[in-house]
């Protein structure tokens, strides 16, 4: 029989992508993120991007804005296009301010910024927060992709890390904090549906 862990991952991992209003750039991994949302940005695919988080924790690969805005800008991403989300220190307040940001600006597209390791948890967490505030929002899983499992890169290796993140979403779903395989499917029919119309 499936598990609910192999549910959200086959969902979860082979998403569509359609236009978005912006690419949701959440903190965190150094410096691999950011290359992907500026390539959706120039590719047209999303409008704007949201740098997303307000910690600096190296030894975690949490660099701050200021130092990755300048490699965002150059890689031909207008100023008034990228926006600082700077409340936030963890994943589930970035879904909360980020979708609070969305639905402020009349958003209804965000495209999900995360290395591979991480992608999962923080989809289920922002799915969490787009059917609490029934915001109507489609989210898309966009992961950082060819990215090395067995290197340590200064603050582990993804792999030892990908097992953390998925003790993590026992014990954040159990706290009502992630979205469940059953939301994620349900979620999934809906958007599918709006593709199909």
């Amino acid at each position: 029989m499936i598990t609910d862990r192999e549910i959200i991952i086959a969902i979860v991992d082979n998403d569509c992508l359609m236009k978005s209003d912006a690419a949701v750039l959440l903190e965190g991994d150094g410096y691999f993120r950011f290359q992907k949302a500026v390539d959706l940005y120039n590719q047209g695919t999303v409008s704007n991007i949201i740098f997303s988080g307000n910690i600096v924790d190296r030894d975690y690969g949490s660099y701050p804005f200021d130092e990755i805005k300048p490699f965002i800008l150059k890689g031909g991403v207008r100023e008034e296009n990228l926006i600082h989300e700077n409340k936030s220190v963890n994943t589930r307040e970035q879904a909360v301010e980020v979708i609070k940001m969305a639905q402020e600006r009349g958003w209804k597209r965000l495209a999900l910024v995360a290395s591979h390791d991480h992608q999962y948890r923080a989809y289920l967490t922002f799915l969490r927060e787009v059917i609490d505030t029934k915001s109507g929002i489609i989210l898309y899983n966009t992961p950082v992709r060819n990215l090395n499992w067995f290197v340590d890169n200064g603050w582990g290796m993804r792999f030892d890390r990908l097992i953390g993140e998925f003790e993590r979403i026992e014990k954040y779903t159990a706290m009502g904090h992630l979205a469940t395989a059953d939301e994620v499917i349900e979620y999934q029919k809906w958007k599918e549906s709006l593709l199909d119309g």
